[in-house]
This record gives C-alpha cells, structure tokens and sequence, in this order.
C-alpha cells in the first residue's frame, strides 16, 4: 500500500502537498512522523528500506530516521507510484533525473570555466 487504504497504483484521493523542513541534513524524523508527513504507511516506508530506494539513518537504539533528503525522495516515488508507475520504475526514474541533474551542472561548471 502506498498511502492509508489504497493499493500502490491508485490515484490519490486529495493531492500530496509537498513537506517542508527546517534542517534540510538532519536526520530527526521517525518513521511515524515521516509516515504522516507523507500520508503513508510506516510499513511502506521500511518495505523502500528493504528495498534500497532510501537510505535512512539509525538513531544510537537501530530506529529509522529520516532527512528532508530521504523525505523529499519517498514524496517522489509516492507520486510515481500514483501515476501507475512501478515501484522499480520510479526508482530508476528518479536515479535518471538526479544523473541528469548533475551533467547538467557539469555543463554549467565548465560553461564557466
């Protein structure tokens, strides 16, 4: 399930509004406070864990927790996966669109130059 009630693939009843953060690296959101940021199960989130889609940090006692990072990247697959992508695809797309960021950057580096 990517969201409370609805299997992965199902359009959004309402869309997700974008979550904002204070300390963008600082890994301090639970799994359950990254879940209702999201509007997502807890157990999606470890099942992107398991998966490698993200990475979260653990606290000193093994707890996940999130950054805005990871955050940002979860809102990203979940909006995927309400289009009807799958979940590997979403994954690949948003690996895609972060190469494509940094040649991007790349170019605009030795633009400069």
């Amino acid at each position: 399930m990517s969201g409370p009630g609805r299997a992965v693939g199902t359009p959004p009843t309402r869309p997700r509004p974008v979550p904002t953060f204070p300390d963008r690296a600082s890994p301090q959101y639970s799994v359950r406070q990254a879940a209702d940021l999201l509007g997502v199960q807890p157990a999606f989130l470890r099942r992107l864990d398991a998966m490698h889609v993200v990475t979260p940090s653990r606290s000193a006692g093994g707890q996940r927790r999130y950054s805005e990072v990871e955050i940002l990247r979860i809102h990203a697959v979940t909006e995927l996966l309400d289009q009807g992508v799958t979940l590997i695809g979403a994954q690949r797309i948003i690996e895609l669109q972060a190469e494509v960021a940094a040649l991007r950057q790349q170019i605009a580096d030795l633009s400069h130059d």
